[in-house]
């Protein structure tokens, strides 16, 4: 007996009743069953076959979705060791996770192809792991992992490194347009998440990327104003003039914003934008230098982002309702000209 060979084996027998019947050599020989019998046994008529290197599947035939990522899990989890790190207390953090193309179907992207169709499925790892792309299971590694999702209990990438990995192999620029447009569009995410994955992937210097980043910008500022429009139906605000530009009279354009209450001084600005690598690390310091001049001015601006208009539209409303109720704590507001952007 050597330090492989259980000492309790399972029985074999039950090696049929598996729910998904992809296993690793490890945990085949925890059920007691030799390297001699594991080769025999995916031999041609053998029953058995290997999907990828020390990954097998128990019974002959095509491997369904499901046994395909839990054959590219397996793989990435239990080969290739990595440099020692500090474990995770809560061990909640998976080692590999399924990402790119997979990862999208699995978030329920018409504008990804089907699991079945796909001919490769992206894992992602750690940049440590000393593991290559074999079969059709292809390695992406990263500095940090991201926190990974469960979707029908597989562990998944969020969607916009899911995207950002799917579109790094991606030529085309429509498909690339369409993933970027749905994934705003579907509710997936909001679009400054993804120019900033796509952005750390240096993804931005790709033309046909850059060309669908603006179509998603443009995508999701469009949504976010709907989203603004019907917060403030629903909530019974102030109607407000909408999207205007404000100006001194007679001095210096002072900037667009999209909702303006004169009556109360507040200004609504939504806050789309996302970085982009001329920009430098302060993508917001325009922003923030256009809220200063305003409220000099007596102006309360309210900032206001997309996410928070999707998920917490109660919550906006609240902020904005309280910087209209504080008008009178305000010192009085310069005399402003809106006019339509």
């Amino acid at each position: 007996m050597n330090h492989e060979t259980p000492l309790s084996p399972l029985p074999l027998h039950l090696l049929s009743g598996l729910r998904c019947r992809v296993l690793t050599r490890h945990q085949l020989q925890q059920h007691g069953v030799p390297a001699a019998e594991l080769t025999e046994r995916c031999r041609p008529g053998g029953g058995w076959q290997q999907l990828l290197p020390g990954v097998y599947l128990l019974h002959p035939g095509a491997p369904t979705s499901e046994e395909r990522l839990h054959a590219v899990l397996l793989y990435a989890a239990h080969r290739g060791p990595g440099v020692p790190r500090q474990p995770d207390p809560s061990g909640d953090t998976p080692q590999a996770m399924i990402t790119g193309l997979a990862a999208l179907a699995l978030h329920g992207f018409s504008e990804s192809p089907p699991l079945l169709a796909l001919d490769r499925i992206e894992v992602l790892v750690a940049r440590s792991r000393r593991l290559r792309s074999a079969g059709f299971a292809r390695v992406v590694r990263t500095v940090e992992l991201p926190v990974a999702q469960e979707v029908t209990g597989v562990p998944t990438a969020p969607v916009p490194r899911a995207l950002a990995d799917a579109v790094a192999g991606i030529g085309d620029a429509s498909a690339v347009r369409r993933l970027l447009t749905e994934s705003v569009r579907g509710g997936h995410c909001e679009a400054p998440a993804v120019v900033r994955e796509l952005s750390r992937a240096r993804l931005l210097s790709r033309p046909h990327v850059v060309d669908a980043v603006d179509t998603l910008l443009a995508e999701g500022r469009a949504l976010a104003e709907q989203r603004l429009y019907a917060m403030v139906r629903d909530h019974d605000l102030p109607d407000p003039l909408w999207n205007v530009d404000l100006r001194l009279p007679g001095g210096p354009h002072l900037g667009g914003v999209d909702a303006f209450w004169p009556e109360h001084g507040v200004a609504l600005e939504i806050d789309t934008r996302a970085p982009r690598p001329e920009e430098g690390p302060s993508p917001h310091s325009a922003f923030d230098h256009k809220r200063e001049h305003l409220e000099r001015l007596g102006i309360a601006v309210v900032r206001c982002l997309p996410r928070t208009l999707r998920d917490a539209p109660d919550q906006q409303a609240a902020v904005v309702r309280t910087a209209l109720m504080a008008a009178p704590d305000r010192h009085p507001t310069s005399y402003v000209v809106a006019l339509p952007r």
